[in-house]
């Protein structure tokens, strides 16, 4: 049987969560049924990580961190005429959704993120000229949240074309006690210590400044705890300074980039997602959720979809440090309720959130395609 060929198209330069999603995909594919080869930036950090898996990677000019440039669109169409793909699955690109059907290829795209849709394209005219451009441009479309769908839907595009596959994540190991003895010192955790954490890109959407000022609440209370920041971002800058202004850089830790982020998932008590724009569906959370981390999330975008309220974790109102704080307060006072919690984590990852089950939905779209 001959197998299905499959390009996928990013045009990340950094790894963030739709990086990570490829990489997961890359890992999990069925290659006794599927070719796959990777269309990348120049420089992308996804690149080496991509050749160590031993699958071909080309790096081309137009396409870092832009979905669109129509020089990059008839080189890809180039490449794709060459390579005849049965499927282009693309990731945030639509030089390559065009130079795919241009080239009679099958697309699939991806949508990772979710946001407030604009009025230019949710009302009126705009809504019309949106839903056809990405009608059009995509036979398939996977949205990785329910919430992702209805930003599509909202914007004219055909809810027919659109499957919802929640994103899903290797899970992580636990460590020896002499390796979290090793990590917590690392970090900087004092015996004794419970361990709140953040993960996620240092803008000013994803509410690190209500983490913070959740933090100042339980510090000023003489909880035993440390807070931790971990990545990186054009808002480090602001949020450092505002932790330097309330004096408490020595209990709220930024860590910067962390390649090993399972190391401080495995020292982590409480994990925290603030987010009030773009956010799909978190993979550190479950990360967390694997290991039976419980978590504290804003009502945002894809947050609800893995977060169920008062079982894995809370939910709380996005742009509340108030409400952030009072929650996780309680996690780490009732003994009971974060046993409780702990153990839906992990129960409820493996039912909905494993990488097998997210590459597997995939490939069923590629295959339903080429029928």
């Amino acid at each position: 049987m001959r197998k299905i060929k499959v390009i996928e198209v990013s045009s990340d330069t950094n790894i963030g969560g739709a990086g990570k999603c490829l990489l997961t995909l890359l890992e999990n594919f069925d290659y006794e049924k599927f070719d796959v080869k990777v269309i990348l930036p120049k420089n992308s950090l996804l690149t080496p990580l991509i050749r160590e898996m031993k699958i071909p990677v080309a790096e081309i000019d137009g396409i870092a961190d832009k979905s669109l440039d129509l020089s990059a669109v008839k080189l890809l169409r180039r490449i794709f005429k060459k390579e005849k793909p049965d499927v282009v699955h693309t990731h945030a690109s639509m030089s390559a959704r065009i130079a795919a059907k241009q080239a009679g290829c099958k697309v699939v795209y991806t949508r990772h993120s979710v946001f407030p849709p604009s009025k230019k394209i949710s009302k009126g005219i705009g809504n019309i000229i949106n839903g056809i451009i990405n009608n059009h441009y995509a036979d398939s479309i996977i949205a990785v949240a329910e919430a992702a769908k209805e930003n599509l839907t909202d914007t004219g595009v055909d809810e027919r074309k659109i499957r919802v596959i929640l994103n899903g994540v290797d899970g992580l190991s636990g460590v020896s006690s002499d390796e979290m003895r090793m990590i917590k010192e690392r970090f900087n955790l004092p015996d004794g210590y419970k361990a709140v954490s953040i993960v996620a890109r240092l803008e000013d959407i994803k509410g690190h400044d209500y983490f913070i000022e959740a933090a100042d609440k339980l510090l000023s209370k003489g909880y035993k705890v440390r807070f931790y920041i971990a990545g990186t971002g054009s808002y480090e800058e602001h949020l450092k300074e505002k932790v330097k202004k309330i004096g408490r850089s020595e209990q709220i830790i930024f860590t910067g980039f962390i390649s090993d982020v399972d190391k401080l998932m495995n020292m982590t008590d409480i994990q925290v997602n603030a987010s009030f724009g773009t956010e799909a569906t978190s993979l550190a959370l479950l990360e967390g959720m694997s290991i039976g981390i419980p978590a504290v999330v804003s009502d945002f975008g894809g947050n609800p979809g893995v977060i169920k309220n008062g079982e894995n974790g809370f939910i709380v109102p996005e742009k509340n440090a108030e409400e952030l704080a009072d929650k996780i307060e309680l996690l780490l006072t009732d003994e009971q309720l974060y046993e409780d919690m702990s153990e839906n984590a992990v129960r409820i990852f493996g039912e909905k959130f494993t990488a097998k089950a997210m590459t597997k939905q995939t490939e069923e779209v590629y295959i339903d395609l080429i029928k």
